[in-house]
């Protein structure tokens, strides 16, 4: 066990960083934070920030010294980096769960080989083998890079009528790609669950994920599903992670097929944005139960106080300059959360806030009605 008063290390500094150093100090955890960029919004709310390459290797080492346990709160942490690390500090949850989650091709065969439902898929390196894949799998598909890319960057979406392989191919920014069949869903959903090094496990309430523009629009909890669906795609998530050795936290995202069966489209080993609503709508939020599993803690209660849905705030919302945030504060119980970034960009997530209501229908409605207010 890690106790508080000791201090964590996280790998990036993005908007996960920073509350997941927040949630860290209301434990009495120190915070520090590796991030190439100065000024980033975890570095904000951490006891130091180390600004350096993660090919850095005496920064690194540096790092090291200066905490208990490392964590990460993105993917494209080069696994050097982490194994170097590793030989210095225990780091949760372990590198090798970072690099099958951190690649798609990777990801997809762990998938696969472990069983679990997933959309039939083909490893690309060339037009002919996209020729021979879209036969195979079928014209309705997505092409996505083998490596990185998040809220839709790095993947193609193809259409039954759509231009012939040689020039899909041609003009996809990727060397390696994973071409996945388009599935018929009814919704998206996603699970939330931690795991701690003493065998505790605990799933937050599936949330119910509305994309625009392939970025994560709204989250509500509790999903609009039946309850058997929410318990099956919690026991999937268990297993992923169990399988995984997760220590920490892990989000999968899943498709909800018209058939009512379940299928894993992506997973994430840390805080995960459908999961922000917790902050505000739970007993313990995602950030201090990552907290609490990485450190060796009992997890906390995860139970919903009440009907919410988040809703994510883009760099959009600056096109016309400051967003009128007393509009929607003028709202008592609207939560909102500011991450502290210094430029806003179309696409780019600035922050979030959080609306409650009797039910999922009315706390989704009222959350509609305030984003357009921004």
């Amino acid at each position: 066990m890690i106790p508080p008063g000791k201090t964590i290390g996280i790998l990036g500094g993005g908007q996960l960083g920073r509350m997941t150093g927040q949630a860290a100090r209301a434990l009495g955890y120190h915070f520090v934070v590796f991030e190439p960029q100065e000024n980033c919004p975890a570095g904000q709310v951490a006891d130091f920030e180390i600004n350096a390459s993660y090919e850095d290797e005496a920064a690194l080492k540096r790092f090291a010294d200066s905490v208990d346990i490392i964590s990460y709160e993105f993917e494209n942490v080069p696994a050097s980096a982490l194994r170097f690390l590793e030989d210095h500090k225990p780091i949760h949850p372990k590198p090798e769960c970072l690099y099958i989650c951190q690649n798609r091709e990777r990801e997809k065969n762990f998938l696969k080989e472990n069983g679990f439902p997933c959309a039939p898929f083909a490893i690309i390196e060339s037009a002919n083998q996209l020729a021979s894949a879209l036969e195979h799998i079928g014209r309705a598909s997505v092409l996505k890079t083998a490596d990185f890319g998040y809220d839709g960057k790095g993947q193609v979406r193809i259409r039954e009528d759509q231009a012939q392989p040689e020039y899909i191919w041609s003009s996809f920014d990727g060397e390696r790609a994973v071409l996945e069949k388009w599935m018929d869903f009814e919704m998206e959903i996603s699970v939330i669950v931690a795991a701690n090094s003493n065998g505790e496990t605990s799933c937050f309430p599936v949330a119910e994920n509305i994309h625009t523009n392939h970025i994560l629009d709204y989250s509500i909890a509790p999903a609009r599903i039946e309850p058997h669906i929410a318990e099956a795609a919690q026991d999937l998530a268990k297993e992923i992670a169990s399988k995984l050795g997760i220590v920490g936290l892990l989000g999968v995202e899943l498709f909800l097929l018209r058939d009512g069966t379940l299928a894993v489209n992506e997973l994430a080993p840390r805080p995960h944005n459908s999961g922000h609503y917790t902050i505000d709508a739970c007993i313990t939020s995602q950030f201090e139960q990552f907290v609490r599993a990485i450190c060796g803690l009992p997890l906390g209660l995860v139970d919903l106080v009440k009907p919410v849905t988040m809703v994510n705030i883009l760099g959009d919302a600056w096109s016309e300059g400051e967003p009128e945030f007393s509009k929607l504060l003028q709202t008592p119980d609207a939560k909102l959360h500011l991450y502290g970034k210094s430029q806003a960009r179309p696409g780019r997530k600035m922050g979030h806030f959080c609306i409650f209501g009797p039910d999922a229908n009315e706390a989704f409605q009222r959350a509609q009605e305030l984003k357009a207010k921004l």
